[in-house]
This record gives structure tokens, C-alpha cells and sequence, in this order.
């Protein structure tokens, strides 16, 4: 399956560029979603029309999300869940309510599209080769397509 999705791999650089994308957004997710980890049922507003079950759905993914990136585990899955967290941020809430692109002191859609943005690169390049994806599943499934003869 990693071959269908990641057919190529990617190098050693692209692997310290990946590396270096996952550390910094990662991190960021990991200080978003600590606050709403620590109530996640509602850390939004009484008013705010998201069910807390979602609510609490969106801290996972911001804050498992974020771990999950500065490791490299599980990236697939957390990048489609930061994803669809970040469409919805943008997209049923920011844009919505009016807020601009880009806002000085205000609230804007662009963290959640940039946020958006790298979740999608994640899920359509994987993690690189300096992550625990790779470590896990990388090394045995290339060496078991070497195995079959498969180039």
C-alpha cells in the first residue's frame, strides 16, 4: 500500500526538509491543542454550534496531531485529521464569519489554509526517512519488495 501512495520515496534532503516542516508545525499543534486537550468537551464558546463530541475530536487531532508529526508516526492518519480540523476551521468558521486572509490583530483564515496546506503535503509525500513511519514500515516493506523481485 506505502508503494501505491509513496511510489518513489523521497531523498535524503527532502527527508531534513520534511523533518525540519514536521518539528515546527508540529510543536505548534502541540501548544493549540494543549488548552483544548485539558477541557475538550468545551473549549468553545456556549454558543459556538459544534457538538462537544467534536469538539473534543478537534483536540485530539490538534494535539495528537501535533505529536504525531514531531515523530513521524502515524503521519497519514493524523495528517487527514489535522486536515479535516483546519477545512473546517477555515471553512465553517473564519471564512463564514467574515474574517480576512490575512488580519493584523485580528482573527484570519491563513493559519488554518497554511495549517491545511502542510497537512496535505503530509498525506501526499509521508513523513521522509527520519521518522518513525520509515523506522516501522519503510525499511521492511522496501526490503520485501526487493524480496518478491518488484522494482
Amino acid at each position: 500500500m506505502r508503494r501505491l501512495l509513496y511510489p518513489d520515496g523521497v531523498g535524503p534532503l527532502a527527508s531534513v526538509g520534511l523533518l525540519a516542516v514536521r518539528l515546527v508545525m508540529g510543536a505548534a499543534f502541540l501548544f493549540h491543542g494543549w488548552p483544548k486537550i485539558q477541557h475538550p468537551f468545551n473549549w468553545m464558546p456556549p454558543e459556538a454550534p459544534v457538538p462537544g463530541i467534536l469538539q473534543a475530536a478537534a483536540a485530539v487531532a490538534e494535539f495528537g496531531g501535533g505529536l504525531a508529526w514531531v515523530l513521524g508516526a502515524l503521519t497519514p492518519l493524523f495528517s487527514f485529521l489535522i486536515a479535516c480540523t483546519m477545512a473546517f476551521a477555515a471553512f465553517g468558521v473564519h471564512i463564514p464569519a467574515g474574517h480576512p486572509f490575512v488580519s493584523v490583530g485580528g482573527p484570519s483564515f491563513e493559519p488554518a489554509l497554511g495549517y491545511l496546506a502542510v497537512a496535505l503535503m503530509l498525506i501526499l509525500t509521508g513523513p521522509g526517512k527520519l521518522s518513525v513511519d520509515y523506522c516501522l514500515f519503510g525499511r521492511r516493506q522496501a526490503e520485501g519488495y526487493k524480496f518478491r523481485g518488484n522494482t
